[in-house]
């Protein structure tokens, strides 16, 4: 008797995927879509702002686009850019 095939799934819309993955961290209830809509650069974050992120990435064990949700989702519910 022969194995079936590994299932593998494709992702079609790479932004919708890496979305997704950021939300995973996420502590807001609904959610909640801002900005402009237009396509920009990346932002600057100081090192501290950095070191910080990594820091709740160590303690609570998540995965680096986890954590960028996380940190997301706190700073909308603080209310700060």
């Amino acid at each position: 008797m022969t194995r079936p095939a590994p299932t593998r799934y494709h992702s079609l819309s790479w932004a919708a995927y890496d979305a997704a993955l950021r939300e995973r961290g996420s502590m807001t209830v609904c959610d909640v879509t801002c900005g402009t809509g237009r396509l920009g650069g990346q932002q600057a974050y100081s090192d501290e702002a950095i070191q910080a992120c990594l820091t709740i990435k160590v303690l609570f064990g998540l995965a680096l686009r986890q954590t960028a949700g996380f940190v997301a989702s706190l700073l909308r519910l603080a209310e700060l850019d």
